[in-house]
This record gives C-alpha cells, structure tokens and sequence, in this order.
C-alpha cells in the first residue's frame, strides 16, 4: 500500500467521523437516545483509531538505529492493533453497557426528527468515507475478495478504515432501526437493543482486527507471487544453480527481508560466488523493490542433505 493512498483514506475518514460525532452528541441531548450516544462514543473512538494510524506512520518512517537496526516499520502494526482495543472497549464496550442500561431503564424518546436527521446526514458522510477506501483499496486489491485482501494486506491501514467504515455504516441502520421502532411501537426498549446490537458488532469488528493485526506484529511472510519472483531471480543458471532454503518477513508494509541459502558449483572461485550474489541481489530488487535486505549464503547441494532437511515454508 503506498503511504499517500492509505493516509487519503484515513484522512477522509478522520474529518467524517469529526463531523459525525458532534451531530450525534447533538441529537443525544435533544432527544436522549442511547442509540445516538452510543453511536457518538463509537464515532470518537474511531476518529481517535485514525489519529493513531496517522501517528503510526509518522513514527514508522523513523531511521533505524543501532538498537532498532531494521527500522521501525512494524510501528504501523502495533498502532493498529491499539486501534482494535480502542474500538472493543471504548466504542464496543460502551455500546453494549449503554444498551443494557436503556432495556434496565427505559425513558421516552423525545425529539425524534434530531436522531433521525443526523443519522441520515452520518449515513452520507460514512458512505463518503467507506467509497474513498475502496478505491484506495481497489488499486491495490487486484483479483483478490476483500475478505482476501483484508486478510492478505500488509499496510494494515486501509484493512482497519475499510472494516471501521463499513462497521460504521452497518451501526448507523441499527441506530435508525432502534430510533423507528422506537418511535412506532412507543416502547423505549428498541432503542436499548440497537444500541446493543451496535456493541455487538463493534466487538466482532474489533476481534476481527486484532487477530489480523497480531499476525503481522508476529511476523508474515511475503506473498506467493512475490516469492515466487524471488526464487526466479535468484537462479541465474550459471554460478548460482538452485535455492536450498529461503525464508522471507516483513519487517514492516513496505520493508521486506529475504534470507537464502543457494547452491553453488564446487570449483567456484570466490570472485565468481561474491559476483554472483552481488548480481541476484540487484535480480532481486528489480523484481521486488519492497525487499530491501537481502541476505544470500552460497553452500554445495547435496541431495542427500536435502531429502533429511525439513520443507521450507518459502
């Protein structure tokens, strides 16, 4: 993902939900609607997620140092797994105790056209929101579903502002439809159970994140089609005749690290071999400029030795 698509999106996002939340916290104390509280709280918390995606790239672009010698690429990641505990419990969390309260206590409705309005004007601006990050998404999305894209991606940015917006969108037709019934059967309790519902969806939209984002803090490799781009140009036929093992991480979204043992032919001078490798490491850059440390150790194959050696995961 390049740094501007994602930062447009985020942006984008960012100035929705700013908007958002204050026409909500507006109709919440016109009308006295948990829904439209609940639905206030979430937006704040997501305009706090996109301050923290923002300021997770601003310190993943720091150099690296000698403590940190492979940078700091990997902050994005852990700034977007922050994100998914602030949205279960500051925007899940609160949802959910909010709606219990409201079925527990329930009080009339009142101002009706405020939740409404401003649900409708909230419906506009996320819908606004959620189009700029699938067309930020669509360029880098390729054959992909978006289920695979989210679950593939390795700038966690746009996965988070795609699910937080649809998200979004899904709590405000709750809200609407706890708002409505509440108005038509005049009984208050619909609008506690929608805003349950909007609790409910943000926990699962916040697991969803975390379990993603805990893969990357761990470690992923790189993509098939990039690995195999590796192993193609690693092999040049002449001095260097086979990859024995590789094993590729990502050392942040847009940083990728590959370390391999090749196979070498026994009567190779070592002026041959350091050429060699010299050359599949510009082979390799070409073919995937993401992978920016490379680190090549020539061995003589032995067929013997490789049929013990456990299959690598490269």
């Amino acid at each position: 993902m390049s740094a501007s698509g994602g930062t447009k999106a985020i942006v984008a996002a960012l100035s929705a939900n700013l908007a958002i939340a204050a026409a909500k916290f507006v109709a919440f104390a016109f009308s006295g609607s948990s829904s439209m509280l609940a639905e206030g709280v979430h937006s704040i918390a997501d305009s706090g997620n996109q301050g923290l995606l923002l300021l997770g790239g601003k310190r993943a672009k720091r150099a690296a140092t000698a403590e940190h010698p492979f940078g700091y690429g990997r902050e994005r990641y852990v700034y977007g797994f922050l994100v998914s505990i602030v949205l279960f419990t500051i925007g899940g969390v609160f949802a959910l105790y909010e709606g219990w309260e409201k079925i527990q206590h329930p009080h009339p409705l009142d101002n009706w056209y405020w939740p409404v309005g401003v649900l409708l004007f909230a419906v506009i601006a996320e819908g606004y929101s959620f189009r700029t990050a699938v067309k930020e998404s669509n360029t880098l999305r390729g054959q992909q579903t978006w289920a695979q894209f989210i679950r593939r991606a390795k700038a966690p940015e746009l996965p988070v502002v795609l699910l937080e917006d649809f998200g979004a969108l899904i709590g405000l037709v709750l809200a609407l439809g706890g708002v409505v019934l509440t108005l038509v059967t005049g009984n208050s309790i619909w609008d506690g159970i929608g805003t349950m519902a909007i609790g409910t969806l943000l926990v699962l939209i916040a697991l969803v994140l975390a379990a993603e984002t805990k893969s990357l803090l761990l470690g992923e490799a790189a993509g098939p089609d990039q690995i195999a781009k590796i192993r193609a140009a690693l092999v040049d036929g002449d001095v260097v005749t086979r990859v024995i093992h590789m094993r590729t991480l990502h050392l942040g979204p847009e940083e990728l690290l590959v370390a391999a043992k090749i196979a070498v032919e026994h009567d190779d001078t070592a002026t041959q071999i350091a050429d060699a490798i010299n050359a599949a490491e510009a082979r390799i850059r070409e073919a995937v400029p993401i992978a920016r440390v490379i680190y090549l150790e020539p061995d003589i194959y032995d067929e013997r030795a490789a049929a013990t050696t456990p299959p690598s995961a490269n």
